[in-house]
């Protein structure tokens, strides 16, 4: 009876005339400063077109760098050398999530009996977060062929990977330890007094707590991942940055380069504005990757 009565008045509730006057105002001050918003990008780019279309050299760059035959040419060749790249940054990806957990727990690890284990993971954090991105893959893709060590891929695909994995693990390991400390010292002491040991405490009740914290800046992370795993380039690997440089050595028009690019922006740029949505979603407030 009471569900009927409710139905009732819904059906029979309008809005006041006061109502009415409000949202007419909100939806033409919406449509005003969407117009003007539109109308100031609009000029503001047509500025800085008018005056980049108008510059001396702007024919010398157009036939380098936008020439449309040679984007159609290059385009299959980068395309399947991006491939390789997103197969690289998944792979890459899980393996990042694994071993900077693991170090992040081992640098959260109280006693005595862990501080060596501490420190290792310490030391490993302040080493790779240290060391520029391209010096590892230097080091490790070069370094790591010439040790021929035995069982040991020469591939420069798996030490470019490895030199990925190395690097970003210390900065996302920062990122899971602080996400880790910010859980309350109660959810902890509640887990132990519900009979649970350190394990099952850290496994069922400070991690998940600590996953949800972290989302955003681990999906930063990821975007920065997305555009870095073209580093691999230098080591000979055919990956999206290398097929644009075989195209451009072809003729000396860097027009592939520019199409790399473009592809690489049709990935990171989905990737960045879903984080955004998701930080706002979740009334995170500057949440941002470490690398």
């Amino acid at each position: 009876m009471s569900e009927q009565l409710t139905g009732q008045v819904a059906e029979d509730w309008r809005p006041s005339e006061v109502q009415r006057e409000r949202d007419e105002w909100r939806r033409r001050r919406t449509l005003r400063s969407a117009v003007i918003a539109a109308g100031s990008t609009l000029l503001l780019l047509g500025g800085l077109g008018g005056a980049v279309v108008s510059s001396p050299g702007w024919q010398r760059v157009q036939e380098t760098y936008f020439d449309w035959d040679k984007a159609v040419s290059s385009f299959p060749a980068v395309l399947e050398g991006l491939w390789l790249n997103i197969r690289v940054m998944i792979v890459c990806w899980i393996l990042i999530l694994v071993l900077s957990l693991t170090v992040a727990i081992v640098r959260t690890l109280r006693g005595p009996v862990a501080f060596p284990l501490r420190l290792l993971g310490t030391a490993y954090v302040d080493v790779f977060r240290g060391l520029p991105l391209l010096l590892v893959i230097f080091l490790l893709g070069f370094g790591g062929p010439a040790l021929g060590l035995s069982g040991m891929p020469r591939s420069p695909l798996f030490w470019g990977g490895l030199a990925l994995v190395l690097s970003y693990s210390a900065y996302v390991a920062e990122v899971f330890r602080a996400g880790i400390e910010s859980v309350h010292p109660s959810q902890r002491l509640a887990g132990r007094s519900l009979g649970l040991s350190y394990g099952q405490t850290l496994r069922h009740v400070v991690l998940p707590q600590a996953w949800r914290r972290v989302i955003p800046p681990l999906m930063n992370d990821l975007v920065s991942l997305q555009k870095d795993s073209g580093l691999i380039a230098v080591l000979g690997v055919s990956d999206a940055i290398r097929k644009a440089q075989i195209e451009t050595a072809l003729d000396f028009n860097y027009t592939p380069y520019v199409v790399a690019g473009v592809l690489f922006c049709c990935l990171t740029i989905p990737m960045a504005r879903l984080t955004d949505r998701y930080a706002r979603k979740k009334g995170y407030h500057g949440a941002g990757g470490l690398l």
